[in-house]
Parts: structure tokens; C-alpha cells; sequence
């Protein structure tokens, strides 16, 4: 399946809008964990754990969702391909990742926090409330940085990909054009 031009520019459109998306809200989860590390004001720490649970729980997934789904139909839908390049395989393999950890570790993480604040008792270690953004945060800057350098080269998909494109272009042979 291949993308035309127009349909595959609004994808990448979608797909970076919703990863700048998910890397802001990142940044936010963290601004508000370390509010809720460093503060030593009660309703300081619960307003900074109550908004984490209100991100967490309404747009985290939908975001890393999409950045997903987005980004497999791209690779898909062009040339770069899913298994071909390895920088595309290990985007697809740390945002799958880094979705399920929002959804296993992160929300729930978060939930806990707030359900012992609600109950008048502190966070068994605020410094739990850090990992998860800083997790995040670090898996993101490391897939931009992998979607503009593009390293690393072709898998032995991509190897065999191209060396039967170039069969079929010699097995045509070269016509003259003027």
C-alpha cells in the first residue's frame, strides 16, 4: 500500500502534531511530579497529583494512541516501511512500549498516588510520581532525535527490498531517451 502525496501529508501532519502533543503533556506530568517532589505544602502536593490524574487519565492514551497508530500507518504507507529501516522499527517498538508503560505503569501509578492523598495520607515515595515523565521524556527526545538523523541503516528486510527493486529495474533494461 502506498500513500498518495496528499493523503500521506496529512498523516505526517497528524502523527507529528499528536507526538509534540504527547512530549508536551510529558513535560507537564513532569513539571507537576516535581512540584509534588520538591513542595512542601499539602495542598500543593494533592492539586500537583489531582492534575497529573486528570492528564493521565484523559489524554495520555488517546495521544499515545494515535502518535501509534499514525505512525504505523506511515510506515506502511511509504517507502521507509515498517521493518526496512531501523530506525523506523525501534520508533515503533518504543512507542508501543512507552504506550503500554503509560497505560500499565503510569496511570495506575498516578491513581495510587491521589487515592492515598484523598485518604489524608501522603505518597509512600513521591519520587514515584518522577520516574514515569522522566521515562517518557527521555524514550521521546531519543525517537525525535532517530527520526531526524535517521541511523543505523537497512534491516535484512530492507537489504533483500532493494536488492530485488534493483533486479527488477536491470531485468527491464535501460532504454535510450534521446
Amino acid at each position: 500500500m502506498k500513500l498518495h502525496r496528499r493523503p500521506r501529508r496529512a498523516l505526517l501532519v497528524v502523527h507529528v502534531t499528536a507526538s509534540a502533543c504527547w512530549l508536551g503533556l510529558t513535560l507537564g506530568l513532569l513539571a507537576l511530579a516535581v512540584t509534588a517532589t520538591t513542595t512542601g505544602s499539602g495542598p500543593a502536593v494533592e492539586a500537583s497529583a489531582r492534575a497529573m490524574k486528570l492528564f493521565a487519565d484523559w489524554l495520555v492514551l488517546p495521544l499515545a494512541l494515535l502518535t501509534l497508530l499514525s505512525g504505523l500507518l506511515l510506515s506502511l504507507g511509504t517507502p521507509w516501511g515498517l521493518a526496512r529501516h531501523r530506525w523506523v522499527y525501534v520508533k515503533f517498538w518504543l512507542t508501543l512500549a512507552t504506550t503500554a508503560a503509560s497505560a500499565f505503569a503510569l496511570r495506575p501509578g498516578v491513581d495510587d498516588a491521589v487515592a492515598t492523598l484523598s485518604a489524608g495520607g501522603t505518597p509512600a515515595r513521591p519520587t514515584d510520581l518522577l520516574a514515569g515523565p522522566i521515562v517518557s521524556l527521555a524514550s521521546y527526545v531519543f525517537m525525535t532525535v532517530i527520526s531526524v538523523l535517521k541511523p543505523w541503516g537497512l534491516t535484512r528486510r530492507g537489504r533483500k527490498h532493494r536488492a530485488s527493486a534493483r533486479k527488477a529495474v536491470d531485468a527491464t533494461g535501460l532504454r535510450p531517451t534521446a
